[in-house]
């Protein structure tokens, strides 16, 4: 009989790999996000896999939209979230705004907060996050999870957000001014975002939501086509644009067989359990690697997926 604390081993050392790729900035201040300790550790990877190959569980979005560098951008976007007043605007103490006179009272109080921000500016003086889940998933649950999430991730700062619920997928935008109270500046990384969407899938589960945030790596997705700018690149030949596109997509390429192989591990790795969860379990990964992108990983897909399973004591 297969050792159960060897193959739990094993599920944790490549689900860790799936689901938290180590940051690689060295100067990076990106927190850690904390997994739970023992035995949970592999329980938690368990359910995550479930609920990415079993249930396809919906993916959340954390995205930035872009950023005001003066009061009259700030502006702009609280009039376009807030409809011109006509949406409530709440802001990190929970008060809510409505009516132009108490979205401009906000304006003028960020306009004073910390370092004064001027009409026009050279620098970020205000992010725009939204926060997103797909059809069907309940506006209220989104708007409180984003509530949640900002509690935890923005609490040094000033910030206002607004549901989104009169379109197809429910949303919140979420506008946070980029100095904290203690003077510190805001600037997101690839890493923070990665971090804010577990944090806000997380969030949702705590509310019953079903919701994750798994790397699109890890889902099997890649960019379906090449951005514009690299075509425009291609076309006007701009060799040194068109190379650091080839490049990333190498990373990408590279990064996505990453993924299939630390699949292909835990799948092996409990092919070795006696347990018949576990085994239907290692039968949904190999399907679901199975139809990655099979265009995409070619004959790496179909290496990796035979191969020789990681040893486990008996």
């Amino acid at each position: 009989m297969s050792d159960p604390q060897s193959i739990d081993g094993v599920l944790v050392q490549w689900g860790e790999r799936l689901f938290y790729p180590r940051v690689r900035f060295r100067d990076s201040k990106t927190p850690r996000i904390s997994l739970p300790r023992g035995q949970n550790r592999a329980a938690y990877f368990r359910a995550r896999i479930e609920a990415t190959v079993v249930r396809r569980a919906p993916q959340v979005m954390v995205k930035v939209t872009g950023g005001g560098r003066g009061m009259r951008a700030i502006a702009a976007h609280f009039r376009y979230i807030s409809k011109r007043g006509n949406l409530e605007m709440e802001d990190e103490f929970g008060r809510p705004s409505t009516g132009k006179d108490e979205v401009q009272a906000v304006l003028d109080e960020w306009r004073s907060a910390g370092t004064a921000i001027d009409d026009e500016g050279f620098r970020r003086e205000a992010f725009n996050i939204m926060l997103s889940m797909p059809r069907g998933t309940d506006p209220s649950a989104v708007l409180a999870a984003a509530r949640a999430f900002a509690k935890a991730e923005l609490c040094d700062h000033r910030y206002v957000m607004v549901l989104h619920d009169h379109q197809a997928n429910p949303h919140v935008h979420l506008s946070v001014r980029a100095e904290s109270n203690r003077g510190l500046r805001l600037s997101p990384r690839k890493a923070d975002l990665h971090r804010w969407r577990e944090v806000f899938a997380e969030k949702l589960r705590e509310l019953g939501v079903d919701a994750e945030a798994t790397r699109q790596a890890s889902r099997g997705h890649s960019r379906p086509y090449p951005p514009l700018w690299r075509l425009k690149a291609a076309e006007q030949g701009r060799a040194s644009l068109v190379k650091s596109a080839r490049s990333s997509e190498a990373r990408s390429s590279a990064t996505g067989h990453d993924a299939v192989r630390a699949w292909s591990f835990v799948a092996a790795a409990l092919e070795h359990s006696t347990a018949p969860k576990d085994l239907q379990l290692a039968r949904s990964i190999r399907s679901f690697v199975s139809r990655q992108e099979p265009q995409r990983e070619g004959s790496v897909l179909r290496r990796e997926t035979t191969l020789r399973a990681p040893e486990v004591r008996r």
